[in-house]
């Protein structure tokens, strides 16, 4: 695995790619962009498809522009191909100009010519939407057997992934330059089919201009922490786990993954349910003495709050975390607790909720999740993991990363609470908060991947080393 940097792993949305192609022009004409986006759609198409009859639809704009280049090279390499045009493009403009150098057929704009070929090559509106896809467009994409997508699928809004009225299932989408959050984001990511990413010329010194807050979350975006020659059980961090009386399970599941992915010690407040966890893992500590008591021990400053807790729980031990200082990662029952009261969690360092429990918390995730999850994170100061087949990470700041690496197999009971585990073995390790919640999730799915198709959560902790390996790998 080959370590990548976090310019290359960074995300635009369709706004800032306007600002590329504004500052590119400076020194790279928008029309030899649009060259090589074209040629690079012919590239892929000759590459991954069959030959076969094409049809591009092309609207007026900018991707309309690429689709008629992408025409006019696959005809050059004896492909059968026509042109549809939703509106012509204005001939005084990059993509009229294009449009004017294919020189092949034009067809109607219909479903029946859609039907009629092998493939269509779909240019109609690219990642910048902002309308609802509606009408001709709409049954003319739905009429076809298998579609290329230039950009993005239209109908995709490329920088929440989600669906403009219609959006069509692509066999491939070829996108330029960087990846847009909606490439990265469900549900437009499952509509993509292959995912090309091409180089067009951009110059490097453009990109360094246009400063990006959401990344792809990969190795490279983060760096764990390394262990030295005099590293011990303290250096590498101390996680504490608040334990519950009716659901010892989930804090099980919680240490564990503490010390699979390297916590020098974790330690179970369990108070007067200490049986319920002393016949557990020999390597675990089980601490008796109430919670006032254990956080006089100062070198205890990574807490999780919440696997296992009731709600009566929750509030006896969270404002005490709270009020001394430690750092703190609230989940599951301490969300719960705080149900349609935000603020109460001011004051933590991390929070891991899934849709629902987002939803309990801060109000359902409406059409535009990536700013909801960061609007979250400002308004509680800590860092948002929010769960699912596309966790977004938060911070206050408003950096965002998206994980797709991981596996829908992860969605059974318990494996979030692995996660907090993870990633308070990270923060107690010294990571800051949002890198640590990176890094954790990342590890985790790296983890599912290596579990097999069909693991549950007391699978997990067991491929944490090796995923843990791995990111140590690609960071050179």
């Amino acid at each position: 695995m080959q370590p990548r940097s976090p310019s290359s792993l960074s995300l635009y949305t369709p706004a800032q790619m306007g600002e590329v192609d504004r500052l590119s022009a400076v020194n790279v004409p928008v029309s030899v962009l649009m060259e090589h986006a074209g040629r690079a759609v012919a590239r892929a198409i000759r590459r991954y498809e069959q030959p076969a009859r094409v049809l591009v639809l092309c609207g007026p704009g900018n991707n309309g522009g690429d689709g008629y280049v992408a025409a006019r090279y696959l005809a050059a390499m004896g492909w059968p191909v026509a042109v549809a045009e939703l509106v012509p493009p204005k001939a005084n403009t990059d993509a009229g100009r294009a449009a004017a150098a294919f020189t092949g057929p034009r067809v109607p704009f219909t479903p029946a010519e859609a039907a009629r070929v092998d493939l269509v090559v779909d240019a109609v509106f690219g990642a910048g939407l902002s309308r609802d896809v509606t009408g001709l467009p709409v049954e003319t994409l739905k009429a076809a057997r298998r579609i290329v997508a230039i950009d993005i699928p239209s109908g995709l809004d490329g920088a929440t992934g989600q669906v403009r009225g219609y959006a069509p299932q692509a066999a491939m989408t070829v996108t330029f330059c960087r990846y847009k959050p909606g490439h990265l984001l469900y549900p437009a990511h499952g509509l993509l089919g292959r995912l090309i990413l091409a180089d067009i010329g951009v110059p490097d010194a453009v990109l360094a201009s246009v400063p990006a807050n959401t990344w792809q979350n990969e190795p490279g975006l983060w760096k764990l922490p390394v262990l030295g020659a005099q590293s011990n059980k303290y250096t590498r961090g101390v996680v504490s786990i608040c334990a519950g009386q009716s659901m010892p399970g989930a804090t099980r599941l919680c240490a564990s993954g503490a010390r699979a992915a390297g916590a020098g010690l974790v330690r179970v407040a369990a108070g007067s349910a200490a049986p319920a966890y002393k016949l557990g893992q020999p390597g675990l500590i089980v601490d008796e003495a109430p919670l006032a008591t254990l956080l006089e021990d100062q070198r205890r400053h990574v807490w999780v709050c919440g696997p296992g807790l009731t709600e009566a729980e929750v509030q006896d031990a969270l404002p005490m975390l709270l009020e001394s200082g430690r750092s703190v990662l609230a989940d599951a029952g301490a969300l719960t607790a705080c149900t349609g009261q935000p603020d109460k969690l001011r004051g933590v360092s991390v929070i891991t909720p899934h849709t629902g429990e987002f939803a309990r918390v801060f109000g359902p995730v409406g059409t535009n999740p990536p700013e909801e999850v960061r609007q979250a994170a400002r308004q509680i100061n800590a860092v948002v993991v929010l769960k699912g087949a596309s966790t977004m990470i938060a911070a206050p700041d408003g950096r965002l990363a998206i994980n797709i690496h991981a596996t829908s197999a992860l969605g059974t009971a318990g494996s979030g609470d692995t996660l907090s585990g993870v990633i308070a073995a990270l923060l107690a390790a010294g990571m800051p908060a949002w890198e640590a919640a990176c890094a954790g999730v990342w590890l985790h799915g790296e983890a599912g991947l290596q579990s097999g198709p069909w693991p549950v959560a007391e699978d997990l902790d067991r491929h944490l080393g090796q995923a843990r390996q791995k990111a140590e790998q690609a960071q050179g």
